[in-house]
């Protein structure tokens, strides 16, 4: 545990468990004498999940803790999506040792490779022999753990998830002595070398702004701040995504959906620059695969490259860098196309619900002030929808807040109505699963709460699907540290998202609700609080208003959803 604290690692998530209880104990030992966080969970899918938000907000693997048998395949859903979005995280398994394989012992299954290609670095480590830790087994431990933050942290190819399965005889714990524990030299911690890296080995795109203006850059999923910088200089609209991370700026296209659909819009690219992973729209890889476009991507961490023109033309040929670098200024043309863009998308929005008249409320005529006054009460009580749940919490988060999204119909909500706001804002899009959403956002509140000393607030927008197969996440021991978190349900009773495919069009309509949909009624508040969590419900416009300042610690806020 100190090799990997001395190469840069910083946390380390446990799930309790007999075989795992060295390094458990270990951990925590050193916690106590500085330098290593601890974080127990009370089950590895959710331990799993907590360490990628850890992952996610400081950039550096965190460590997950698991016993033998199942609890290693538990952490299997945070090991794909770390694995498919770059997201480096350490798995340390604890296993019986050689002789007790293969022979029908109880809690043992083939622990190496069990994440399959999803881990390119895997060790199986012998359990250490009655001698002890020597000289030189306190070197091949260094070289070990070294070994597998670098590969975690992307050192030699894409960062993700590295395994170090761990064997132990017993007794599990003989030659542990926690008092002796000693913390490592901060002058020894190498945090640099655990930090996630870009990837390398690919050339730098030197671009131009086009002489006859066709070029949109594109902002999918983790893409960064630099797409911003690209869109501008290149004099080209900005389609990012809400989780982009550039969803900022002057070239910022909110409706792209709607123009990429617009043959005097989308029908114009000639020239498409993507960074980060594009999830969200099915125009996005539409265009990518149209003849005639010219595409440039560049490499992010996840695990795969993003060509989607590969699905329809084998032989396209997509350009893969490791950056951009603009030359050359642009003209007034290519702020006239900007402007086209930008101009387009604000008209599809429209001025949204302006809400009562602010000059009436300090006009002369009564009868003006009185109808300014009906006019408030009416929005104050207005059901709440998804466009105005997303925007409402959009609107209260702020940079020193972190926003997670959950993988429902209110992520495609907020990416198509929320207006440009330099946040930072994650969502599992590896793999885009609904599972593991608030553990995430509980690992990147723990993170941000070690790091800074002005707290922000960690919201976690998500569906009721999405909250009920994380419910694990809210369970927290007795003695572990609590987080500021704000988990905002939008609860329609069942999977809208699956309301907008075309088989929705040609199936029953009872057959798409039990088999697509899957409807339920789960009383929230009972459950939430009877894991130890404040409830708010807002089934109002003023509800929701009141309730998203709510300075509660831990709290859940159900909103119901109008259709």
């Amino acid at each position: 545990m100190q090799e990997l604290v001395r190469a840069g690692v910083t946390d380390v998530v446990v799930s309790p468990g007999s075989r795992s209880q060295a390094l458990a104990l270990a951990a925590v030992a050193l916690e106590r004498a500085g330098g290593l966080t601890v974080h127990v969970r009370l089950d590895e899918r959710t331990a799993g999940f907590f360490a990628l938000g850890l992952a996610v907000e400081t950039h550096r693997p965190a460590a997950v803790v698991t016993t033998s048998g199942t609890a290693v395949a538990n952490l299997h859903p945070a090991v794909l999506e770390a694995h498919h979005s770059g997201v480096p995280m350490i798995v340390l398994s604890a296993d019986r040792p050689d002789e007790l394989r293969g022979i029908g012992s109880n809690q043992t299954t083939v622990q190496p490779g069990i994440f399959g290609r999803a881990v390119a670095f895997v060790r199986d480590v012998e359990a250490p022999s009655a001698h002890g830790v020597d000289a030189s087994v306190r070197d091949t431990l260094r070289t070990l753990a070294r070994q597998a933050v670098a590969a975690a942290a992307g050192h030699t190819g894409q960062p993700g998830p590295a395994q170090l399965n761990v064997a132990f005889r017993e007794p599990l714990s003989a030659g542990l002595a926690p008092e002796h524990v000693s913390p490592v030299p901060d002058d020894e911690v190498d945090l640099v070398f655990a930090t996630r890296r870009a990837h390398t080995g690919l050339p730098v795109a030197e671009l131009t702004p086009d002489d006859e203006p066709g070029t949109v850059v594109i902002a999918g999923h983790d893409a960064g701040e630099d797409a911003e910088r690209i869109a501008w200089e290149l004099g080209a609209p900005l389609l990012a995504e809400v989780s982009s991370g550039a969803r900022f700026g002057r070239n910022l296209v909110v409706a792209y959906r709607e123009l990429l659909r617009d043959p005097d819009h989308g029908g114009a690219v000639r020239r498409a620059v993507v960074l980060g992973h594009p999830t969200l729209s099915r125009e996005v890889p539409a265009l990518l695969q149209r003849d005639g476009v010219e595409t440039i991507v560049v490499r992010g961490p996840a695990a795969d490259p993003f060509d989607p023109a590969r699905a329809s033309r084998p032989d396209a040929a997509t350009t893969f860098v490791s950056d951009v670098r603009v030359t050359g200024r642009t003209r007034p043309e290519h702020r006239a196309w900007v402007g086209r863009w930008v101009g387009a998308s604000r008209r599809i929005l429209g001025d949204g619900d302006a809400g009562p008249d602010l000059d009436a409320k300090r006009s002369a005529d009564r009868a003006a002030r009185n109808k300014f006054l009906r006019d408030e009460v009416a929005l104050r009580r207005r059901p709440v929808d998804r466009a105005m749940l997303a925007e409402a919490v959009w609107g209260v988060t702020w940079p020193h807040d972190r926003l997670v999204l959950g993988a429902s119909q209110l992520i495609r909500e907020a990416d198509a109505r929320v207006l440009g706001k330099k946040i930072r804002v994650h969502a599992n899009r590896g793999l885009a699963g609904i599972d593991g959403t608030v553990s995430t956002a509980l690992g990147i509140a723990a993170a941000l709460e070690q790091a800074s000393a002005s707290v922000g607030t960690t919201r976690v927008l998500l569906g009721d699907l999405t909250l009920l197969h994380d419910l694990g996440a809210f369970v927290t021991g007795t003695e572990e540290r609590t987080h500021r978190v704000q988990v905002v349900v939008g609860n329609d009773h069942g999977g809208a998202i699956f309301r907008g495919l075309e088989v929705a069009k040609t199936t029953p309509e009872a057959d798409m609700r039990r088999m697509m949909s899957t409807p339920q009624h789960v009383d929230v508040e009972r459950v939430v609080t009877g894991l130890g969590w404040e409830y708010r419900r807002a089934a109002t416009w003023g509800d929701l208003e009141r309730v998203l300042t709510d300075p509660a610690e831990r709290v859940v806020i159900e909103v119901p959803l109008a259709d």
